[in-house]
């Protein structure tokens, strides 16, 4: 794999920045509730969906901006707000650029911070339907999380989405050690992450276009769980 250069650094984080809702988009945006933070399962009670979301480098909160409160948004619109809780993976994962440079494309910490979640998931709300999701480096934190889970846990999960495979190339489009049929991956065109470099292209940044697709999926996946 490449290294990241600071040509493609720099752009990454200008990209981001680009991504944040402009004056005119920000009451739609409130509108439909959307947020860089979400933490219902630290701090709210059991819901019957918890969904457990990875943010890309440089994104703010712990949701970012780029596509997981989109789905957030439309896995609540589609199956009931009161229903779904949404958790975003925050410290110790920073999602910070040079950690994609790590051999699983991100830190032990940050794999270790989700884990801690899905752990916390499985022994606070037994009974919800887990479904995950991860963006960019939030897709190697999540799978290196997930192919590390113990079989109970990893059979509470439903569905995991992953947008900008940072492994798709390395890994064969899917998490190691986890069900491909519970694993949809998506690629944009042009996106040169997906090909097995760290070469940031405009393509990487469109994933918020993919929120309803991906939330109809899970759906899916979840009534099939059910």
């Amino acid at each position: 794999m490449r290294l990241l250069s600071v040509t493609a650094a720099l752009f990454w984080m200008a990209g981001i920045v680009t991504a944040i809702p402009l004056p005119e988009e920000s009451t739609a945006l409130e509108e439909r509730q959307l947020g860089d933070t979400s933490n219902d399962l630290q701090n709210g009670s059991c819901r019957k969906v918890t969904f457990i979301f990875a943010r890309g480098s440089t994104e703010s909160g712990n949701m970012g901006l780029v596509v997981g409160p989109q789905v957030c948004a439309a896995l609540q619109s589609l199956l009931g707000a009161t229903d779904v809780a949404c958790q975003g993976v925050g410290s110790p994962y920073d999602a910070t650029i040079p950690d994609n440079l790590l051999p699983q494309n991100t830190s032990p910490a940050a794999i270790g911070a989700a884990t801690t979640l899905f752990k916390l998931a499985h022994t606070k709300c037994p009974d919800t339907i887990i479904v995950a999701g991860g963006y960019s480096q939030g897709t190697a934190v999540m799978d290196g999380s997930i192919q590390a889970l113990s079989s109970d846990i990893q059979s509470q999960i439903a569905g995991v989405v992953l947008f900008g495979f940072t492994r798709n190339l390395q890994d064969g489009g899917q998490i190691p050690k986890f069900p491909a049929s519970k694993t949809k991956v998506y690629c944009a065109v042009g996106d040169l992450v997906c090909d097995g470099t760290l070469s940031i292209t405009p393509a990487h940044l469109t994933y918020g276009s993919d929120a309803s697709s991906a939330a109809s999926w899970l759906q899916t996946q979840i009534q099939a769980a059910q």
